[in-house]
């Protein structure tokens, strides 16, 4: 992580255009704000990516909220529809007035953290295989310079996440899609998180999917419920959390049970105030 984040300080200079790509499911909690203060004020596209998991309607709030930033453009993309992702280069060349010819091509930067679906973007722009991608974090491992026609070279540079989580709705989030490797999360931990936000914001979509009679009181009680009817029972009836916990995380990353988003902006705003609240509190040594 700290030979990447050097990698990608060193090269910024000679970058006209930043390409980011988020999870349109958790666009704040996705996004590394070590790549804020590298990129500085240099334009942007941010890529909501794997859009046809989330919610349709927050991924067109998150693009409006992005966009009123200097220098931001947004854009929903999936590997369902490699046409949308296509645009990025004439955006990029929109970005970059002056460039874009052979002689002075548009040099872009593409960054992401792992498992974000960086390197499938790549090969759909580069209408090849290229990256190497998988449903496992940090898949690329070294930075490349990739030509994309005779007016645009992009380099590609290994995801990478930053050093500490500050809010921890965002840890959270960034497990429960698969953005922080299984051996060091707690399943059963991230799995009610998961369930605890689902019934509150998509209680008819888990009611649907997992068959239930009627949506449980809490998160304990959403993730038995869950595991009694996939058949994850011990000896003498108990539910196996672990195996329930397992049989949620999977269908939310496959997008079984349909586009779901895990943050909002305005719910981002709120928790990012209680941050502020509670670092001024501990400054001020309130209790």
């Amino acid at each position: 992580m700290h030979k990447a984040r050097k990698e990608i300080a060193k090269a910024m200079s000679s970058i006209d255009v930043i390409i980011e790509v988020l999870d349109a499911r958790l666009p704040f909690s996705s996004e590394n704000p070590l790549v804020r203060s590298l990129r500085k004020d240099k334009p942007a596209i941010k890529l909501l990516n794997k859009s046809d998991l989330a919610d349709p309607t927050t991924t067109k709030q998150w693009q409006d909220y992005l966009q009123q930033q200097r220098n931001i453009k947004a854009l929903a993309v999936s590997i369902e529809q490699p046409a949308q992702t296509k645009q990025i280069i004439n955006i990029a060349r929109k970005l970059a007035p002056g460039r874009g010819t052979p002689s002075k091509p548009v040099r872009a930067m593409i960054l992401g953290i792992p498992n974000v679906g960086k390197s499938t973007i790549i090969n759909t722009l580069a209408g090849r295989t290229i990256a190497k991608a998988g449903d496992e974090p940090a898949v690329t491992k070294r930075q490349q310079v990739i030509q994309l026609g005779n007016d645009f070279i992009l380099s590609d540079t290994p995801g990478f996440l930053w050093p500490k989580i500050e809010n921890p709705g965002s840890g959270y989030r960034l497990a429960v899609t698969g953005a922080i490797k299984n051996t060091a999360i707690e399943f059963e931990d991230v799995a009610l998180f998961a369930a605890d936000y689902l019934r509150n914001h998509y209680g008819d979509i888990l009611v649907e999917r997992f068959k239930l009679k009627e949506l449980p009181a809490d998160d304990i009680g959403t993730l038995e419920a869950i595991g009694r009817k996939r058949g994850c029972l011990r000896p003498g009836g108990v539910v196996d959390l672990h195996r329930a916990s397992e049989i949620l995380l999977h269908d939310i990353r496959a997008g079984s049970l349909g586009g779901i988003s895990m943050e909002t902006p305005a719910m981002i705003e709120e928790e990012l105030q209680q941050l502020r609240e509670n670092s001024s509190s501990k400054e001020n040594n309130i209790p």
